[in-house]
């Protein structure tokens, strides 16, 4: 009896001292975080869905249809298609948009980085440059559109009277079919390269000063700097910009190109978004227009593979 009683006091003991689990059946931090980071994410989430991914399945199911203006459906199944294979203005207009994003991109990423690069400098007042630079980007293409129409008007624009206050003469700049183009781009790199110059400006400041230190002290100067220190650890900012102008490039632009040009003269600024454009809104050619829609989004797909492999993502390593 003494043995059993001596067992049930150690017992009675051990569960006394024993801790008492204060954890309820609630869900383990791995699973709150996951929890976090979907509802953060699920605002995003929606809006791609509800404003990209519907209504892209929704065009390529319309590509397939000969839709009027006035509701009435009819399957025609690679009808649109074949009709855009021999349409010599679509193709016309794919052919401006090429010369328009081989023209446009560069230009607008060399003048960001240039800009980046100058506005990192520490210098008085830099701030407000950095802020004048930025606000194009803010204003309404439409309002910058009816501006630059101002500005560049061949017989009352600033810039043909400050040409002719000059001595030189005056030019049709949205008149004539090899300017017109020209002035576009010029307008769209105004508008964007205080957007972008923000990027390269924020991935500069990423670089740690100890590198431009070490070079100084070894003798490099700015252009060696640039090659062998900005340019490389800069490469995941390039590849960012590079990617997003080149799409804004093959997609944006028609609000510019409406209130600038209304892709004349002789069609001479008829980029393919603006085409597509016509082709629905103006002619009520939705199934037609949706069926160019796609295959511009599949090129658009195409041009950004090719960049993303040429640039191997903007990672730092050689691909080896």
């Amino acid at each position: 009896m003494s043995s059993v009683a001596a067992k049930e006091r150690r017992a009675a003991a051990a569960t006394a001292e024993a801790p008492v689990s204060t954890r309820g059946p609630g869900l383990s931090r791995r699973h709150r975080e996951w929890l976090a980071a979907a509802l953060f994410l699920a605002p995003d989430v929606l809006g791609l869905l509800v404003f990209v991914a519907v209504p892209m399945v929704l065009s390529i199911a319309l590509s397939f249809f000969q839709v009027s203006g006035f509701g009435s459906y009819e399957w025609i199944g690679l009808g649109n298609y074949e009709r855009m294979m021999n349409d010599p203005l679509f193709w016309d207009s794919m052919k401006i948009t090429g010369l328009y994003v081989v023209i446009l991109v560069p230009v607008l990423f060399c003048v960001s980085l240039g800009l980046g690069l100058l506005v990192k400098q520490k210098l008085p007042g830099m701030g407000v440059y950095r802020t004048a630079l930025f606000l194009p980007y803010v204003i309404s293409l439409v309002v910058v559109g009816v501006l630059w129409k101002f500005l560049l008007d061949e017989q009352t624009g600033a810039v043909n009277r400050a040409m002719r206050a000059a001595g030189l003469d005056g030019e049709s700049w949205l008149g004539s079919p090899s300017l017109a183009l020209g002035c576009v781009i010029a307008v769209m790199v105004w508008v964007m390269m205080g957007y972008y110059m923000i990027i390269f400006l924020s991935g500069l400041q990423e670089i740690p000063k100890e590198y431009y230190e070490a070079a100084k002290l070894d003798g490099a100067g700015p252009w060696t700097q640039f090659r062998s220190i900005t340019w490389p650890l800069l490469r995941p900012t390039s590849f960012f910009v590079l990617m997003m102008s080149t799409v804004a490039a093959i997609t944006g632009g028609l609000d510019l190109i409406f209130v600038l040009t209304n892709g004349g003269p002789a069609n001479g600024t008829s980029l393919a978004i603006f085409y597509i454009y016509q082709q629905a809104f103006g002619f009520g050619e939705y199934g037609y227009a949706s069926a160019m829609g796609s295959f511009l989004v599949l090129i658009m797909v195409a041009v950004s593979a090719v960049i993303f492999k040429f640039t191997r993502g903007g990672r730092f390593d050689d691909g080896e």
